[in-house]
């Protein structure tokens, strides 16, 4: 909800230091998986800094997420998640809104400490044709 309302700082609040995010897709035609972005936490932060300099879509995005895993290492005190996520483009000429982009995130969660805190986030999409303009991480 943090990335819909672009709170930024409060989405790295919910992040580990050590947190690494990346998105990636299998593309069939060369028949291996891309790495679109690829940062950790200090990268993100740089990331979101530099959006206000970018000539980006500012059509806002709506994240639905549906919870499909959960598997706790009680041990190493993580999770881990798979969840699936459809992305909604709403335009801001006539309110139409679409279906963006398809795919899953496969989160690794910190259970050390007083909250969680995610450690990884891997976005791993169906959806391959994504289009320009839009800078804003999923």
């Amino acid at each position: 909800m943090t990335l819909d309302d672009k709170q930024f700082s409060a989405y790295l609040d919910l992040c580990d230091p050590a947190y690494t995010y990346k998105i990636t897709a299998y593309s069939p035609e060369i028949r291996k998986d891309m790495t679109w972005l690829e940062h950790d936490k200090t990268g993100m932060q740089s990331l979101f800094g530099n959006l206000p300099k970018h000539n980006s879509d500012q059509s806002p995005l709506t994240r639905h997420v549906t919870v499909y895993t959960v598997k706790e290492d009680a041990a190493a005190q993580q999770a881990q998640v798979v969840s699936a996520l459809q992305v909604f483009k709403t335009a801001l000429d006539g309110g139409a809104t679409e279906l963006f982009a398809v795919g899953k995130l496969h989160d690794l969660i910190s259970l050390a400490g007083e909250a969680p805190k995610l450690l990884a986030r891997e976005v791993r999409l169906q959806t391959r044709m994504l289009g320009f303009g839009y800078h804003i991480p999923f």
